[in-house]
């Protein structure tokens, strides 16, 4: 078992700030899970995880000169399980370290982290890690928001409720 799962988001910003909404086309979603996530390419991505497992989500744009990045990522209560999925706070903001422990907190945590490219710029590339909870019952998908912001603006953080995480 792969102990590090990796979901990228792709964005069309210009199409998702031209039309309003992260559908359409203009979000597509894949992982590098070892096991049979379904959606793959799809703003429904399912994400097959094992509990213990480090899940890691990072935004990319398709046009490169407008960024994209992940403003947060929250989880829903899980029914049946009295309200300990997501009792605390949605996500920290980038700039954050650590991870989920797995515990009732439901959430994850931003990291920035700073490469240059070759011409000496500083590049931050903003990567969201949480860890699988034990908890969670296998086949049952854990959907979450995705909120991701585009450039600035009145319209620029745009979400969508559609992804989520099962265990198998």
């Amino acid at each position: 078992m792969k102990t590090q799962v990796n979901i990228i988001a792709v964005v069309d910003v210009i199409g998702a700030l031209s039309v309003k909404t992260l559908l359409d086309g203009n979000l597509c979603m894949v992982d590098d899970s070892a096991f049979d996530s379904a959606h793959q390419g799809t703003a429904d991505l399912v994400t097959v995880v094992k509990p213990g497992q480090v899940v890691s989500w990072t935004a990319l744009a398709v046009d490169l000169q407008t960024p994209v990045e992940i403003k947060n990522i929250s989880f829903a209560p899980a029914e049946g399980h009295n309200g300990a999925a997501a009792s605390g706070p949605a996500m920290s903001p980038p700039g954050t370290h650590g991870t989920t422990n797995g515990g009732a907190s439901g959430q994850a945590h931003g990291q920035a982290r700073g490469q240059e490219d070759a011409e000496g710029d500083k590049l931050d590339l903003d990567v969201w890690t949480g860890v699988v909870p034990h908890w969670m019952t296998p086949g049952v998908p854990y959907q979450y928001r995705l909120e991701l912001q585009m450039y600035e603006g009145p319209n620029s953080v745009m979400s969508i409720d559609s992804p989520a995480l099962m265990c198998q």
